[in-house]
Protein backbone atom coordinates (compact mmCIF):
# COMPACT_ATOMS: atom_id res chain seq x y z
CA UNK A 1 0.00 0.00 0.00
CA UNK A 2 1.22 3.22 -1.30
CA UNK A 3 2.17 5.70 1.80
CA UNK A 4 0.81 9.44 1.44
CA UNK A 5 3.14 12.35 3.15
CA UNK A 6 1.06 14.56 4.98
CA UNK A 7 1.53 18.27 6.30
CA UNK A 8 2.33 18.30 9.84
CA UNK A 9 -0.76 20.55 10.56
CA UNK A 10 1.08 22.22 13.42
CA UNK A 11 3.90 23.59 10.28
CA UNK A 12 0.65 25.65 8.59
CA UNK A 13 0.01 28.54 11.28
CA UNK A 14 4.02 29.05 11.44
CA UNK A 15 4.13 29.83 7.81
CA UNK A 16 1.38 31.98 7.72
CA UNK A 17 2.73 33.78 10.66
CA UNK A 18 5.58 34.67 8.97
CA UNK A 19 3.93 35.98 5.76
CA UNK A 20 2.01 38.31 8.08
CA UNK A 21 4.67 39.65 9.84
CA UNK A 22 6.96 40.11 6.57
CA UNK A 23 4.02 41.90 5.11
CA UNK A 24 3.47 44.04 8.55
CA UNK A 25 6.86 44.77 7.98
CA UNK A 26 6.28 46.03 4.14
CA UNK A 27 3.24 47.90 5.15
CA UNK A 28 5.20 49.64 7.54
CA UNK A 29 8.30 50.39 5.49
CA UNK A 30 5.77 51.78 3.01
CA UNK A 31 3.69 54.06 5.60
CA UNK A 32 6.54 55.27 6.84
CA UNK A 33 8.08 56.69 3.34
CA UNK A 34 5.07 57.53 2.92
CA UNK A 35 4.78 60.13 5.80
CA UNK A 36 8.53 61.30 5.26
CA UNK A 37 7.69 62.04 1.56
CA UNK A 38 4.74 64.01 3.67
CA UNK A 39 6.81 65.83 5.91
CA UNK A 40 9.64 66.51 3.13
CA UNK A 41 6.21 67.97 1.15
CA UNK A 42 4.95 70.22 3.73
CA UNK A 43 8.72 71.41 4.40
CA UNK A 44 9.04 72.36 0.35
CA UNK A 45 5.93 74.29 0.51
CA UNK A 46 6.27 76.34 3.16
CA UNK A 47 9.92 77.16 1.95
CA UNK A 48 8.67 77.98 -1.70
CA UNK A 49 5.21 79.49 -0.34
CA UNK A 50 6.91 81.67 2.25
CA UNK A 51 9.18 85.27 1.80
CA UNK A 52 11.77 85.76 0.00
CA UNK A 53 13.39 87.51 2.53
CA UNK A 54 13.09 88.56 6.15
CA UNK A 55 14.22 91.76 5.82
CA UNK A 56 11.44 94.10 4.44
CA UNK A 57 12.16 95.77 0.72
CA UNK A 58 9.30 97.26 -0.91
CA UNK A 59 8.60 97.72 -4.34
CA UNK A 60 6.51 99.07 -7.17
CA UNK A 61 5.06 96.59 -9.36
CA UNK A 62 2.83 97.03 -12.49
CA UNK A 63 -0.41 94.66 -13.47
CA UNK A 64 -0.16 95.72 -17.35
CA UNK A 65 -4.28 95.72 -18.62
CA UNK A 66 -5.26 92.22 -20.11
CA UNK A 67 -2.45 90.27 -18.01
CA UNK A 68 -3.07 86.79 -17.63
CA UNK A 69 -2.62 85.67 -13.31
CA UNK A 70 0.38 83.23 -15.00
CA UNK A 71 1.76 86.01 -16.46
CA UNK A 72 1.68 87.79 -13.80
CA UNK A 73 3.43 85.27 -12.01
CA UNK A 74 5.92 84.76 -14.51
CA UNK A 75 6.82 88.53 -13.15
CA UNK A 76 6.55 88.41 -9.99
CA UNK A 77 9.19 85.67 -10.11
CA UNK A 78 12.03 87.64 -12.46
CA UNK A 79 11.53 90.56 -10.32
CA UNK A 80 12.23 88.54 -7.09
CA UNK A 81 8.97 88.77 -5.27
CA UNK A 82 8.13 85.27 -5.22
CA UNK A 83 10.68 82.05 -4.30
CA UNK A 84 8.94 79.71 -6.68
CA UNK A 85 6.36 80.03 -10.28
CA UNK A 86 5.05 76.60 -9.66
CA UNK A 87 4.57 77.11 -6.05
CA UNK A 88 2.38 80.42 -7.24
CA UNK A 89 0.65 77.99 -9.82
CA UNK A 90 -0.95 75.78 -7.29
CA UNK A 91 -2.10 78.59 -4.54
CA UNK A 92 -3.76 80.85 -7.59
CA UNK A 93 -5.24 77.50 -8.94
CA UNK A 94 -6.47 76.27 -5.26
CA UNK A 95 -7.83 79.58 -4.61
CA UNK A 96 -9.91 80.20 -7.77
CA UNK A 97 -7.68 83.11 -8.69
CA UNK A 98 -8.27 84.25 -11.95
CA UNK A 99 -7.58 87.89 -12.53
CA UNK A 100 -6.16 91.32 -11.37
CA UNK A 101 -7.12 94.31 -11.67
CA UNK A 102 -4.43 96.63 -13.88
CA UNK A 103 -2.44 98.60 -11.74
CA UNK A 104 0.89 99.58 -9.53
CA UNK A 105 1.14 97.82 -6.45
CA UNK A 106 3.15 98.09 -3.42
CA UNK A 107 5.01 94.68 -2.62
CA UNK A 108 7.10 94.05 -0.13
CA UNK A 109 9.74 91.01 -0.22
CA UNK A 110 9.12 89.86 2.88
CA UNK A 111 5.85 88.97 2.66
CA UNK A 112 4.81 85.34 2.07
CA UNK A 113 3.08 84.42 -1.26
CA UNK A 114 -0.44 84.40 0.30
CA UNK A 115 -0.28 87.88 1.50
CA UNK A 116 1.66 88.84 -2.10
CA UNK A 117 -1.62 87.42 -3.84
CA UNK A 118 -3.69 88.84 -1.36
CA UNK A 119 -2.32 92.39 -2.33
CA UNK A 120 -3.16 92.11 -5.56
CA UNK A 121 -6.66 90.78 -5.26
CA UNK A 122 -7.18 93.49 -2.46
CA UNK A 123 -8.44 90.97 -0.18
CA UNK A 124 -5.65 91.71 1.99
CA UNK A 125 -7.14 95.34 3.37
CA UNK A 126 -10.46 93.57 3.40
CA UNK A 127 -9.37 91.60 6.34
CA UNK A 128 -6.47 92.64 8.26
CA UNK A 129 -4.10 94.61 6.07
CA UNK A 130 -3.88 98.37 6.04
CA UNK A 131 -1.81 100.48 3.97
CA UNK A 132 -0.56 103.67 5.00
CA UNK A 133 1.21 106.59 3.27
CA UNK A 134 3.69 108.65 5.13
CA UNK A 135 3.83 112.14 2.77
CA UNK A 136 7.25 113.61 2.56
CA UNK A 137 7.86 116.34 5.00
CA UNK A 138 5.77 114.99 8.10
CA UNK A 139 7.73 115.24 11.55
CA UNK A 140 7.69 112.49 14.20
CA UNK A 141 4.36 113.70 15.52
CA UNK A 142 2.73 113.98 12.51
CA UNK A 143 3.81 109.68 11.63
CA UNK A 144 3.08 108.83 15.15
CA UNK A 145 -0.94 110.32 14.98
CA UNK A 146 -1.33 108.73 11.10
CA UNK A 147 -0.01 105.16 12.82
CA UNK A 148 -2.61 105.16 15.58
CA UNK A 149 -5.45 106.17 12.90
CA UNK A 150 -4.76 103.27 11.31
CA UNK A 151 -3.39 100.49 13.56
CA UNK A 152 -3.55 99.39 17.31
CA UNK A 153 -0.28 100.90 18.08
CA UNK A 154 -1.38 105.16 20.26
CA UNK A 155 0.96 108.07 19.72
CA UNK A 156 1.82 107.54 23.29
CA UNK A 157 3.13 104.04 22.41
CA UNK A 158 5.22 105.02 19.70
CA UNK A 159 6.74 107.98 21.02
CA UNK A 160 8.01 106.18 24.38
CA UNK A 161 9.11 103.89 22.29
CA UNK A 162 12.48 106.45 21.09
CA UNK A 163 12.32 107.27 24.50
CA UNK A 164 14.45 103.82 25.06
CA UNK A 165 17.41 104.34 24.81
CA UNK A 166 18.77 100.31 24.73
CA UNK A 167 16.08 100.40 21.49
CA UNK A 168 18.12 103.65 20.34
CA UNK A 169 21.21 101.86 21.06
CA UNK A 170 20.37 98.11 19.05
CA UNK A 171 19.11 100.64 16.15
CA UNK A 172 22.50 102.35 15.99
CA UNK A 173 24.52 98.80 16.24
CA UNK A 174 21.96 97.83 13.28
CA UNK A 175 22.01 100.75 10.65
CA UNK A 176 24.85 102.30 9.57
CA UNK A 177 23.53 105.30 9.38
CA UNK A 178 22.55 105.86 12.58
CA UNK A 179 25.18 107.32 14.53
CA UNK A 180 25.39 108.49 18.40
CA UNK A 181 24.90 111.96 17.03
CA UNK A 182 20.55 110.61 17.88
CA UNK A 183 21.36 110.50 21.27
CA UNK A 184 22.20 114.46 21.90
CA UNK A 185 20.24 115.44 24.40
CA UNK A 186 18.76 118.64 22.92
CA UNK A 187 17.17 116.65 20.31
CA UNK A 188 13.30 116.14 20.33
CA UNK A 189 13.18 112.59 18.86
CA UNK A 190 16.36 110.46 17.99
CA UNK A 191 14.77 108.69 14.60
CA UNK A 192 13.28 112.10 13.25
CA UNK A 193 14.45 112.45 9.35
CA UNK A 194 15.67 108.54 9.58
CA UNK A 195 12.05 106.91 9.13
CA UNK A 196 11.46 107.42 5.24
CA UNK A 197 8.64 108.43 4.07
CA UNK A 198 6.79 106.00 1.84
CA UNK A 199 3.56 103.84 1.23
CA UNK A 200 3.71 100.77 3.41
CA UNK A 201 1.96 97.51 3.98
CA UNK A 202 1.36 96.76 7.69
CA UNK A 203 -0.84 94.06 9.51
CA UNK A 204 -3.41 96.12 11.59
CA UNK A 205 -1.74 94.24 14.61
CA UNK A 206 1.47 95.39 13.51
CA UNK A 207 4.26 96.53 16.53
CA UNK A 208 5.86 99.92 17.40
CA UNK A 209 9.24 98.39 16.02
CA UNK A 210 8.00 96.33 13.15
CA UNK A 211 6.88 99.80 11.66
CA UNK A 212 9.79 101.80 13.03
CA UNK A 213 12.47 99.11 11.36
CA UNK A 214 10.34 98.70 8.12
CA UNK A 215 10.57 102.53 7.99
CA UNK A 216 14.10 102.04 8.49
CA UNK A 217 14.96 99.92 5.77
CA UNK A 218 13.59 101.75 3.35
CA UNK A 219 15.84 104.83 4.27
CA UNK A 220 19.17 102.15 4.54
CA UNK A 221 17.52 101.27 0.71
CA UNK A 222 17.69 105.13 0.01
CA UNK A 223 20.85 106.01 1.88
CA UNK A 224 22.80 103.05 0.67
CA UNK A 225 22.21 104.63 -2.91
CA UNK A 226 24.26 108.11 -2.26
CA UNK A 227 26.84 106.35 0.16
CA UNK A 228 29.94 107.17 -1.87
CA UNK A 229 28.87 110.71 -1.68
CA UNK A 230 27.89 110.40 1.38
CA UNK A 231 31.54 109.05 2.64
CA UNK A 232 32.99 111.86 0.61
CA UNK A 233 31.28 114.76 2.00
CA UNK A 234 33.01 116.74 4.54
CA UNK A 235 29.60 116.71 6.60
CA UNK A 236 28.49 113.81 8.51
CA UNK A 237 25.57 111.85 8.00
CA UNK A 238 23.71 113.09 10.72
CA UNK A 239 24.33 117.01 8.93
CA UNK A 240 23.65 115.41 5.77
CA UNK A 241 20.27 114.02 6.61
CA UNK A 242 19.14 117.35 8.73
CA UNK A 243 20.20 119.51 6.15
CA UNK A 244 18.07 117.21 3.61
CA UNK A 245 14.64 117.92 6.00
CA UNK A 246 15.55 121.47 5.80
CA UNK A 247 14.99 121.49 1.87
CA UNK A 248 12.47 119.53 2.09
CA UNK A 249 10.26 121.85 3.79
CA UNK A 250 12.04 125.11 2.33
CA UNK A 251 11.36 123.92 -1.42
CA UNK A 252 8.47 122.26 -3.58
CA UNK A 253 10.65 121.71 -7.25
CA UNK A 254 13.54 119.92 -8.04
CA UNK A 255 15.34 122.47 -9.15
CA UNK A 256 14.58 125.25 -6.50
CA UNK A 257 15.53 122.53 -4.23
CA UNK A 258 18.75 122.33 -6.10
CA UNK A 259 19.18 126.16 -5.58
CA UNK A 260 18.23 126.34 -1.80
CA UNK A 261 20.64 123.47 -0.59
CA UNK A 262 23.04 125.76 -2.71
CA UNK A 263 22.41 128.84 -0.41
CA UNK A 264 22.34 127.14 2.96
CA UNK A 265 25.96 125.85 1.56
CA UNK A 266 26.94 129.31 1.06
CA UNK A 267 25.35 131.01 4.57
CA UNK A 268 27.12 128.30 6.74
CA UNK A 269 30.47 128.72 4.69
CA UNK A 270 30.16 132.67 5.16
CA UNK A 271 29.39 131.55 9.04
CA UNK A 272 25.99 133.26 8.70
CA UNK A 273 22.73 131.89 10.25
CA UNK A 274 20.50 130.11 8.05
CA UNK A 275 17.27 132.14 9.20
CA UNK A 276 15.30 128.89 8.44
CA UNK A 277 11.66 129.28 9.41
CA UNK A 278 10.56 125.84 9.31
CA UNK A 279 13.40 125.18 12.10
CA UNK A 280 12.25 128.17 14.19
CA UNK A 281 8.25 125.62 13.48
CA UNK A 282 9.89 122.59 14.59
CA UNK A 283 11.43 124.55 17.48
CA UNK A 284 8.53 125.52 19.16
CA UNK A 285 6.43 122.62 18.44
CA UNK A 286 3.95 124.53 15.91
CA UNK A 287 3.26 122.92 12.58
CA UNK A 288 3.24 124.87 9.41
CA UNK A 289 0.36 126.90 8.31
CA UNK A 290 -0.83 126.53 12.26
CA UNK A 291 -0.04 129.86 12.77
CA UNK A 292 2.73 132.58 12.28
CA UNK A 293 5.14 132.75 14.32
CA UNK A 294 6.34 135.53 17.44
CA UNK A 295 8.95 137.73 17.38
CA UNK A 296 9.19 135.70 20.86
CA UNK A 297 9.55 132.37 19.31
CA UNK A 298 11.83 134.10 16.45
CA UNK A 299 14.44 135.79 18.79
CA UNK A 300 14.92 133.07 21.60
CA UNK A 301 17.75 130.89 21.71
CA UNK A 302 16.85 127.25 20.99
CA UNK A 303 19.61 124.35 19.39
CA UNK A 304 16.97 123.87 16.27
CA UNK A 305 15.93 127.79 15.65
CA UNK A 306 18.25 128.92 13.40
CA UNK A 307 16.56 132.62 12.83
CA UNK A 308 17.49 132.77 16.77
CA UNK A 309 20.73 133.88 18.76
CA UNK A 310 24.01 132.15 18.72
CA UNK A 311 23.40 129.85 15.79
CA UNK A 312 25.88 131.67 13.09
CA UNK A 313 27.11 129.23 11.24
CA UNK A 314 25.61 125.99 12.35
CA UNK A 315 22.99 123.75 11.69
CA UNK A 316 20.22 122.64 13.65
CA UNK A 317 20.83 119.70 16.32
CA UNK A 318 18.53 117.45 14.32
CA UNK A 319 16.39 116.49 11.39
CA UNK A 320 13.05 118.17 11.52
CA UNK A 321 11.35 115.88 9.14
CA UNK A 322 11.43 113.23 7.31
CA UNK A 323 12.56 114.12 3.65
CA UNK A 324 12.05 112.63 0.14
CA UNK A 325 14.47 111.30 -2.29
CA UNK A 326 14.88 114.50 -4.06
CA UNK A 327 15.32 116.38 -1.36
CA UNK A 328 18.67 114.37 -0.21
CA UNK A 329 19.93 114.36 -3.71
CA UNK A 330 19.73 118.50 -3.87
CA UNK A 331 21.90 118.47 -0.49
CA UNK A 332 24.56 116.03 -1.80
CA UNK A 333 24.16 117.52 -6.20
CA UNK A 334 23.40 121.26 -5.18
CA UNK A 335 23.22 124.03 -7.65
CA UNK A 336 26.55 126.60 -7.07
CA UNK A 337 25.51 130.05 -6.90
CA UNK A 338 25.94 133.55 -5.06
CA UNK A 339 22.62 133.67 -3.64
CA UNK A 340 22.59 134.15 0.20
CA UNK A 341 18.96 134.53 0.33
CA UNK A 342 15.29 133.20 -0.67
CA UNK A 343 11.66 133.79 -0.27
CA UNK A 344 8.86 131.78 -1.74
CA UNK A 345 5.67 133.23 -2.96
CA UNK A 346 2.13 131.95 -2.73
CA UNK A 347 2.63 128.88 -5.41
CA UNK A 348 5.60 127.85 -3.91
CA UNK A 349 7.84 128.92 -6.53
CA UNK A 350 11.29 130.26 -4.48
CA UNK A 351 12.57 133.20 -5.55
CA UNK A 352 16.82 133.66 -5.06
CA UNK A 353 18.58 137.15 -3.55
CA UNK A 354 22.47 138.23 -3.06
CA UNK A 355 22.11 140.80 -0.71
CA UNK A 356 19.35 141.30 2.31
CA UNK A 357 18.62 144.92 0.66
CA UNK A 358 17.22 142.96 -2.02
CA UNK A 359 15.77 140.04 0.07
CA UNK A 360 13.85 142.93 1.75
CA UNK A 361 12.52 144.75 -1.76
CA UNK A 362 11.84 141.11 -2.98
CA UNK A 363 9.56 140.44 0.54
CA UNK A 364 7.99 143.91 -0.62
CA UNK A 365 7.30 143.67 -3.85
CA UNK A 366 5.64 140.38 -2.97
CA UNK A 367 3.28 141.89 -0.67
CA UNK A 368 1.99 144.55 -2.81
CA UNK A 369 1.26 142.32 -5.53
CA UNK A 370 -1.05 139.83 -2.92
CA UNK A 371 1.47 137.17 -3.56
CA UNK A 372 3.17 136.93 0.43
CA UNK A 373 2.14 133.89 2.51
CA UNK A 374 0.64 134.36 5.44
CA UNK A 375 -0.39 131.60 7.89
Amino acid sequence: METVETLDFDEKPKKSKKRLKKWIRVLLKIFFILIVLIIVGIIALSYLFGAVQTKSEVLEFTIEEGQTVYQVGNKLKEEGIIRSNFAYKVYVKLNNINSYKAGVYKLDKSYPLNDIVSLLTGDYYKEDGVLITFKEGRNIRQIASEIADNTNVSEGEFLSLLEDDSYIDELINKYWFLTDDIKNDDIYYPLEGYLFPETYNFNKNVTAKEIIETMLDQEDQVLSKYKSKIDSSSYSVHEIVTLASLVEQEGIYEDDRKMIAGVFYNRLNAGMSLGSDVTTYYAFKVDLGERDLTSSEINTYNPYNTRGPQMNGKLPVGPISNFSENSLDAVLSPTDSDYYYFVADKSGKTHFTRTYEEHQELINALKEAGNWIEW
